[in-house]
C-alpha cells in the first residue's frame, strides 16, 4: 500500500505543535511584561521557559483522542481558547491586584460583576491583542485551507504518546522547580512562586485542589480548634488606656470609608492647589486624632477586606474575598452586633448594588439593622459613574433616611467615585482646580476624583454641624486601600508628583505607598497627629474602647491604638511586615528582601541580634495570618460565644423595607423616639446644601416610589399583621 509522505505541519500533531508554540510565545510575553515573577538567575529563567509546555501539551492532546478529524481540530482550538482566556483573565487581574486569580475569586465573580465594566476596560492595553492574534490567524488559515485538516485516524497510541510526552515535560518542570525551591507546594505563602516555578495552568489546578481540601477541612472542624486562636489573641491583648476608655461612650458613630484614598493626598498640592483642602483642615483639627503612619492591610478582597477588618478585627482570607466566599454562611462577632447589645442602631449607606461583594447577605450576618443600597437612591443614569451613585448625591440623598435612625447609631458610608478608573463627568469637575498633566491618564484622573471626594465630605460635615449631630457624634474617616501605584506606568508618572525619582524606586517605596489616612474626629478629644505605626486591623479594638466596651473576650487580631501596650507590628495580607526598624517584604525573613525602615536602605548583612528579631517578627506575622485564616475558613466562631454577647439572627433583617421599619419604630416609641427627625420635630433635609449639578430638591426630600411601596415577604403573606418590635432594635 502506498503511503503519501505528509508535511509534518499539516498533521494533527503538527497542528498541536503550532498551537503549543503560539501559546508558549504569548505566555512568555505575559510572564516578562505583565507578571512580576522576580526572576533572579538564569536557572529561574530556564524553568519559566518550561512552565507552559507540559500542561499545554497535556491539555491540547485531549483533542487528539477524538476520532473524527474535524472534531479533533475544533476540540484543540476550543481547549487553546479556554487556556488563552485563563491567561488573559490573569493578566487583567494582575494589573489591578498584583496577584493571580484563585478558584474562590472566579466562583464569586457574580457577586462583584456589576460595576466592574469600566474598571476592566481601563486595565486593557493595546498590546493585549497579541494574546489573541495567533488564534485569529490560525482560524483564518484553516478557513482558507492553508492549514489543512489531516483526515487520518489516529487511534489511541499516538494521542497517548503525545499526552505522555506532556506528562514527562511537566514532571521535568516539577523536578527542576523542586531543586530551585524545595517544598514549594507544601509551603505556599506566595502564589507568584507557584506560577513562577510551575506555570499558570499548574497553579490553577493546584489552587482548585487546595480549595476543595480547605472546604473538606472546614466540614471536619471542631470546637477544639477555637482554643488555639483564643490563646493567641488573649496573649496579644492590649489593655485599654484609662485616659481614652469610654471617651465616646453613648455617642453616635459615623464611619466614612474614603474609597482608594492614600495618605500622600493629605497636604499634597498640584499646580499650587491643595488636592483635598477640607480633609487637610480636618486632619489638623483640634478635635481630630490623625494617624500619619496608618497602613491598609487588604488582600484580594480589597474594599471588602477593609470592611471585614474594621467590623470584625480579623484579616481577609488569602485566596479571595471573605465576604464573597464565606460571608453568607460564616458566624461573625462584628461591630454592629456588639454595639447592638448596648442600644445602638446600625446602618450602611452605599450607592452600588446590594449584591456587590455579597454585602446584602454579609451585613445581615454582621447584625446591621439597615442597609441602604442603590435601590434607595436616584436611578438616573447620569447620577451614577463607575461603581455607583456619585458621592455628593449619596450623602445628600441619604439624609432623609439618616434622620429616621434611632440614636445612638453606628453608621457607615461607602463612597465610590474615587475608584479606578477615576472618571468624572465634566459637570462634576471643579473649574478652579487643575489636575496634573502627567503621561498617565489614571494618575491625572485620580487627583480630580480625590478632590471631588473632598468636596463631598465637606458638604456632609456642614450638614452635621447645621443639624447638631456633630455635638454627639464621633466620625471615623479612613482610606480603604491604595488607589494608584500598582504598575510601573503609574509609578513613573506619580513619583515626580511626590518629589521622588522613579529610577531609584524600590519595594520600600511601594510599601510606604500603602499608607492611608485614619482620623478620629469628635468634640472633646484632644487633637494630635499620632506618628506610631498602625493598621486597619487595629480599628475595632480602638473603637470599642473609646465607646467604653471591653473587647477582651472577643477574638480580634488588632490592638487598641491608644493602649500603652500597643505593639507597632503591621502585618500585610501578603506577609509583608512593617515595624519601626524593619520592612520585611513578603514576610520571607533574611532570605528575602528587608529594608531599614528609618533610612530606606536595603539590609544585606545581618548580625545575630537582627536575625533573631526578624525571625520572631516573621513567626508572629505568619501565626497571625494562620490563626485568622483558621478562624474564618473553618467558621470557628460558631463554636464560641463570649459572655454577654447575643449572636446575630440574620432572619430578623429585611433590607427591602428599611424605611417602613424606621417609621414604624418611631411611631411605636412616640415621645421616646431619639431619631434626629423626632428631635427636630420634622425633617432636616433642607439643612443639606450641595453644589452637585445633578441634584434636585425632590431627590433630597422625597422617598422614591419603589421604596414607599416595598413590602416584605412576611407582610405579603400576612397583610393585616403589624410588624412586631424587635427587642434589639433600640
Amino acid at each position: 500500500m502506498n503511503k503519501t509522505k505528509r508535511n509534518f505541519w499539516q498533521t494533527r500533531i503538527g497542528f498541536l505543535t503550532i498551537l503549543t508554540l503560539c501559546f508558549w510565545a504569548k505566555y512568555m510575553y505575559a510572564a516578562y511584561f505583565d507578571f512580576k515573577l522576580g526572576l533572579s538567575d538564569p536557572y529561574q529563567h530556564f524553568i519559566v521557559w518550561l512552565t507552559p509546555l507540559g500542561t499545554c501539551i497535556i491539555i491540547l492532546s485531549l483533542g487528539l483522542y477524538f476520532s473524527k478529524p474535524l472534531v479533533s481540530y475544533i476540540a484543540m482550538l476550543v481547549l487553546d481558547t479556554i487556556n488563552t482566556i485563563l491567561l488573559f483573565a490573569n493578566v487583567i487581574y494582575y494589573r489591578q491586584f498584583s496577584d493571580f486569580l484563585t478558584s474562590k475569586t472566579i466562583q464569586n465573580t457574580g457577586k462583584v460583576s456589576q460595576g466592574l465594566g469600566k474598571s476592566t476596560v481601563a486595565l486593557l492595553h493595546p498590546s493585549d491583542i497579541f494574546l489573541w492574534l495567533d488564534l485569529i490567524i490560525i482560524i483564518i488559515l484553516l478557513i482558507i485551507k492553508v492549514i489543512k485538516i489531516d483526515p487520518r485516524k489516529y487511534g489511541f497510541k499516538r494521542p497517548f504518546a503525545v499526552s505522555s510526552f506532556g506528562v514527562f515535560m511537566l514532571t521535568l518542570n516539577m523536578f527542576l522547580a523542586e531543586t530551585s525551591r524545595p517544598r514549594l507546594l507544601r509551603n505556599t505563602f506566595d502564589r507568584s512562586y507557584v506560577v513562577k516555578y510551575l506555570g499558570l495552568d499548574t497553579y490553577s489546578v493546584y489552587d482548585l485542589l487546595k480549595s476543595a481540601q480547605s472546604n473538606q477541612v472546614k466540614k471536619n472542624a471542631n470546637a477544639e480548634d477555637i482554643n488555639q486562636v483564643l490563646d493567641f489573641t488573649k496573649k496579644h491583648y492590649a489593655k485599654a488606656n484609662p485616659k481614652y476608655f469610654g471617651k465616646a461612650k453613648g455617642k453616635n458613630v459615623i464611619v466614612l470609608h474614603l474609597e482608594s484614598f492614600q495618605q500622600f493626598l493629605i497636604g499634597l498640592k498640584v499646580n499650587g492647589q491643595e488636592v483635598t483642602p477640607f480633609l487637610n483642615s480636618l486632619y489638623h483639627n483640634k478635635d481630630t486624632v490623625s494617624f500619619s503612619n496608618f497602613y491598609h492591610q487588604v488582600g484580594l478582597g480589597r474594599t471588602s477586606d477593609a470592611e471585614n477588618m474594621l467590623e470584625t478585627g480579623t484579616y481577609g482570607i488569602s485566596d479571595g474575598s471573605l465576604f464573597s466566599s464565606l460571608g453568607s454562611e460564616n458566624t461573625f462577632q462584628g461591630a454592629p452586633q456588639i454595639l447592638r447589645q448596648t442600644g445602638y442602631t446600625s446602618a450602611v449607606f452605599h450607592g452600588n448594588t446590594g449584591t456587590f461583594w455579597n454585602r446584602n447577605e454579609v451585613y445581615k450576618n454582621l447584625g446591621y439593622n439597615y442597609f441602604f443600597d442603590a435601590n434607595y437612591f436616584s436611578q438616573k443614569k447620569n447620577d451614577k459613574i463607575g461603581y455607583g451613585l456619585k458621592d455628593k448625591l449619596l450623602f445628600s440623598e441619604s439624609i432623609k433616611y439618616l434622620e429616621q435612625i434611632q440614636q445612638p447609631f453606628y453608621v457607615k458610608y461607602l463612597t465610590v467615585t474615587n475608584h479606578i478608573p477615576f472618571q468624572l463627568d465634566q459637570e462634576d469637575k471643579d473649574d478652579n482646580f487643575t489636575t496634573t498633566n502627567t503621561s498617565n491618564t489614571t494618575i491625572n484622573n485620580y487627583f480630580e476624583t480625590a478632590h471631588y471626594l473632598d468636596q463631598s465630605v465637606k458638604e456632609f460635615f456642614d450638614y452635621l454641624k447645621k443639624s447638631g449631630l456633630d455635638k454627639n457624634t464621633m466620625v471615623i474617616l479612613y482610606g480603604d486601600h491604595y488607589g494608584v501605584g500598582s504598575s510601573d506606568d503609574e509609578l513613573s508618572a506619580l513619583a515626580p508628583v511626590l518629589g521622588k525619582d522613579f529610577s531609584k524606586w524600590t519595594s520600600y517605596d511601594t510599601t510606604e505607598l500603602q499608607k492611608v489616612p485614619f482620623m478620629i474626629h469628635m468634640n472633646g478629644i484632644k487633637g494630635t497627629i499620632d506618628k506610631k505605626l498602625s493598621g486597619e486591623i487595629d480599628v475595632l479594638p480602638t473603637l470599642l474602647h473609646l465607646l467604653g466596651i471591653s473587647n477582651k473576650n472577643y477574638i480580634q487580631f488588632g490592638q487598641d491604638l491608644f493602649s500603652k501596650q500597643y505593639r507597632q507590628v503591621i502585618v500585610f495580607r501578603n506577609g509583608t511586615i512593617v515595624t519601626p526598624k524593619y520592612i520585611i517584604i513578603g514576610g520571607k525573613g533574611t532570605k528575602g528582601t528587608i529594608y531599614n525602615h528609618q533610612t530606606g536602605e536595603k539590609i544585606t548583612k545581618f548580625n545575630k541580634k537582627q536575625k533573631a528579631e526578624i525571625a520572631k517578627l516573621v513567626e508572629y506575622g505568619r501565626t497571625s495570618l494562620h490563626y485568622s485564616d483558621l478562624l474564618n475558613n473553618h467558621n470557628l466562631l460558631r463554636f464560641y460565644t463570649p459572655a454577654g454577647f447575643i449572636p446575630t439572627n440574620p432572619n430578623e433583617f429585611d433590607y427591602k423595607i428599611n424605611y417602613q421599619k424606621m417609621l414604624q419604630l418611631r411611631k411605636e416609641l412616640g415621645n421616646k423616639s431619639t431619631s434626629l427627625y423626632s428631635q427636630h420635630k420634622g425633617t432636616t433635609t433642607e439643612l443639606y446644601t450641595t453644589d452637585a449639578s445633578e441634584i434636585d430638591k425632590d431627590e433630597i426630600n422625597n422617598i422614591p416610589e419603589n421604596i414607599q411601596s416595598a413590602t416584605s415577604e412576611k407582610n405579603k403573606n400576612n397583610q393585616n399583621s403589624s410588624p412586631g418590635k424587635d427587642n434589639l432594635d433600640k
